[in-house]
């Protein structure tokens, strides 16, 4: 059977919604170009977020498993804007910053492979609507 899952957006006036994810309010709103008055983030960066969130919660379950230790992770994902209405995504990138001593690049490089490709549902999803790629940069501990 599949599983559902569903928010629920209500309306607080002007561009803001609020919603309750998980037990945690959220408010999204436009800018003050857009009608908002910036009390929240916009929809589409949260996009960029659940691409961001779901890899990196995967990169750490697997690394732990491979008894791979490391000092931070950092995730940044940019996305690529089309300039035509409606504007969406066509491309994102994400790069996994990680810091620690001696980092075995391979199975940095394998935990990266196993989200994108069997783990992160968010992957699977955009991958069908875009582009997609990854780098790893090890940082100085």
């Amino acid at each position: 059977m599949t599983k559902k899952e569903s928010v629920n957006i209500g309306w607080l006036g002007d561009m803001a919604f609020e919603t309750e994810i998980n037990g945690h309010k959220l408010i999204i709103d436009a800018g003050s170009e857009a009608g908002g008055k910036d009390q929240g983030p916009r929809p589409k960066p949260l996009m960029l977020l659940a691409l961001g969130g779901c890899t990196a919660m995967d990169v750490v379950a697997i690394l732990k498993k491979m008894r791979v230790g490391f000092d931070s992770l950092n995730v940044v994902v940019e996305g690529d804007l089309t300039e035509e209405h409606p504007k969406h995504f066509n491309r994102m990138h994400v790069i996994y910053e990680f810091s620690g001593k001696d980092l075995p690049v391979d199975k940095l490089k394998k935990a990266i492979d196993l989200s994108s490709e069997k783990y992160c549902g968010v992957s699977e999803v955009y991958r069908k609507a875009m582009e997609l790629t990854s780098e790893i940069r090890i940082l100085e501990a």
